[in-house]
């Protein structure tokens, strides 16, 4: 095993670094460029770019900002966000990301999750899911920053696309996103149990238990935002503390 995952995660609109909560109320945060730098060179295991408002427009803008991390971020990166199509897939790629998370577009035409693997391999394909939970034990996905119901149970959801060839699954639970009251432990257990593609948890990460609970889980990876763009923990302590709680992590 590689060790637990530690991943910032930047939801980008326009040209900003943004954050809100459950996916609304944005306050802007700074430059992303800025930021994906400083992560990198704490040590950050991967970054993940989410442009939020591309469904809005249908097409994904972060290919500058992409390019530019590219330059100087030498570890995965994925990109998210108005990503419906094959070419935009190459056209993300040749920006500088290794991987692409689709959430839309896949939930739209679920054959375009076997194509994307067919074409540029399983581990490039990512499942994005943002999750909202419906009663106990179930979650509905959802589209459009948790704002658009798709009627999909998560857990069968996550099932189909992983058997259609995703190679990863970035799974959002929009009701702990932001909030800091911990991730939603008993999400990642249910769709960690489903699938056996490495899953990264987002959404509500509070301190460092969490990483304890989701590890325990059998979570691949966390995503962070919060935290880190406030400047409440750096990477380095979050992965110090990760091993104070004898967690595999990388250096």
């Amino acid at each position: 095993m590689a060790g637990l995952r530690i991943i910032p995660r930047l939801d980008i609109k326009g040209p900003n670094l943004i954050k809100g909560i459950r996916l609304e109320g944005l306050r802007v945060v700074g430059d992303p460029h800025e930021f994906a730098l400083r992560y990198y060179a704490q040590g950050a295991d991967e970054l993940v770019f989410m442009d939020i408002v591309a469904s809005l427009y249908q097409r994904n803008s972060l290919s500058d900002i992409i390019r530019r991390a590219a330059d100087q971020v030498y570890i995965p990166i994925t990109v998210g966000g108005g990503i419906r199509s094959l070419d935009d897939v190459h056209h993300t790629l040749r920006s500088g990301a290794d991987k692409v998370a689709i959430n839309t577009a896949a939930i739209a035409r679920p054959e375009l999750i076997g194509e994307v693997a067919s074409r540029f391999g399983s581990q490039c394909m990512v499942l994005s899911v943002e999750a909202k939970r419906t009663g106990p034990g179930c979650w509905e996905a959802y589209t459009d920053n948790g704002r658009e119901h798709t009627g999909l149970d998560v857990l069968d959801w996550v099932a189909q696309a992983v058997d259609r060839g995703a190679g990863e699954i970035l799974l959002t639970a929009v009701d702990q996103e932001g909030t800091r009251k911990g991730l939603d432990i008993e999400l990642l257990r249910a769709v960690n149990a489903r699938v056996n593609v490495p899953v990264i948890a987002s959404g509500g990460f509070g301190d460092s238990v969490d990483l304890k609970r989701a590890s325990d889980a059998g979570t691949s990876g966390v995503a962070i935002a919060d935290a880190l763009h406030w400047g409440r923990m750096t990477v380095p302590d979050i992965k110090q503390q990760a091993r104070g709680l004898g967690l595999e992590v990388r250096l």
